[in-house]
């Protein structure tokens, strides 16, 4: 028996309105996608000038075949993806975020096996920033877990591995939200000023410390990188070394903050998942991988056909963007049981939400340690965490998902 059509809900024409430019789906993007998902899964925005897939198997297919490329300059004019350029003296100055072969291959193996044994390293260095955080909140009362606990751990985590000096922290985090905006394909005159003038400081300031180091080495990641390039083992540039820490900071910043607020967010209305949680302290790891398939912090990736090819069953075109849906995928019936029920005791199929292929998030192995130590000393320093009535403000940044002001009581 045929569908009514009358029951169909509002299947979404446009990209946009998946995004969190919409109220609606800032609010909650989950009933659009599956709108899409189920009604139609490869759809062509000519307005964006761009393909969106849904599903779970389009999805994870497309992140990880090597054939796409990734640098904006390689997409048509129009497009969405084309708004990312900002530096219009050296458009194809970039990280490995949007790095294409054969740069790509050269550039981020030695920079993630640098960052990997830094976090290795660090382990009970990092697990401390973040106890000591949190130990620092507010005792009692009602507080802004995003302003207290959520941004600072990771733009202080990431600084600590870098080897940034105590006394310009303040500075850094600034500049570290200033390139965040970079994120943003939309941005205001004023907010590209704002990330422009960030980048010039970051990249000064990181002049100056592989300077520093070249001199006077230290235990830190930049110390590491100076010497894997005076060894040889890293054929970078100076430039390609700071341009990749300012990708460190925008690729791990943002989501790690939103990968914890969204998951304190989740307990606090979830109390049976909060409850096992606290029954088995041993969960805190899948509870970070339930978390960033529920909710994920990034939403979207994007990839550019390099040829004309069949994507998904559809022809895509030379230089056509497709952007796969990362926060449809993890909730695709067809590869999870019940996805619409957050549960952390649940063994899940993986998710899909630090993408896939050779531009996998170089971050998630920091981001994983992080939240799960937030998740396990967070609840156990506040045992009666509470959320107040409140309405939960979710950040306007299109393709990301996090919350601006998350109040708690304790």
């Amino acid at each position: 028996m045929a569908d009514d059509p009358g029951a169909r809900p509002k299947v979404p024409q446009s990209v946009i309105e998946v995004t969190a430019f919409m109220p609606d789906a800032r609010r909650d993007p989950h009933p659009p996608l599956k709108a899409l998902r189920e009604h139609c899964p490869v759809m062509r925005d000519e307005m964006a000038k761009t393909w969106f897939l849904t599903r779970y198997g389009d999805v994870r297919t497309t992140v990880n075949d090597r054939s796409f490329v990734r640098h904006p300059l390689n997409a048509e004019e129009g497009s969405i993806s084309r708004q990312l350029v900002s530096d219009e003296e050296n458009p194809r100055r970039t990280s490995i975020l949007f790095l294409d072969e054969p740069d790509h291959s050269r550039v981020r193996p030695p920079l993630a096996k640098a960052f990997y044994a830094r976090i290795n390293k660090m382990k009970a260095e990092i697990e401390a920033i973040v106890d000591e955080t949190i130990d620092a909140a507010p005792s009692s009362g009602v507080f802004d877990l995003m302003a207290e606990i959520a941004v600072p751990i990771p733009v202080t985590v990431i600084a600590r591995i870098l080897g940034v000096d105590e006394h310009r922290l303040p500075e850094f985090r600034q500049w570290s939200e200033d390139v965040i905006l970079s994120l943003n394909p939309v941005r205001t005159p004023e907010e590209t000023a704002r990330m422009m003038a960030g980048g010039e400081a970051l990249d000064a300031y990181f002049t100056e410390l592989m300077a520093a180091r070249r001199k006077v080495p230290a235990d830190d990641l930049i110390t590491d990188m100076v010497e894997l390039q005076a060894s040889g083992d890293a054929p970078l540039t100076d430039d390609e070394v700071r341009i990749n820490l300012q990708a460190l900071l925008v690729g791990g910043n943002l989501t790690t903050t939103d990968l914890i607020g969204n998951g304190v967010w989740l307990f606090l209305t979830h109390p049976d998942q909060l409850a096992a949680l606290k029954a088995d302290p041993g969960l805190a790891s899948q509870a970070v991988e339930e978390v960033l398939r529920y909710e994920a912090p990034v939403s979207a990736t994007s990839r550019i056909a390099e040829a004309d090819k069949q994507v998904a069953g559809c022809p895509v075109k030379e230089h056509q963007v497709v952007f796969c849906s990362l926060a449809s995928a993890n909730r695709d019936t067809e590869t999870f049981e019940t996805p619409d029920i957050f549960d952390i005791t649940k063994k899940r199929a993986s998710h899909v939400a630090f993408g896939g292929g050779p531009h996998i998030c170089i971050g998630a192995p920091l981001a994983r340690m992080e939240a799960r130590r937030v998740y396990q000393k967070l609840f156990e320093r506040y045992p009666d965490m509470k959320l107040p009535e409140q309405d939960i403000a979710w950040r306007a940044l299109p393709f990301f998902r996090g919350i601006e002001k998350l109040d708690v009581a304790v």
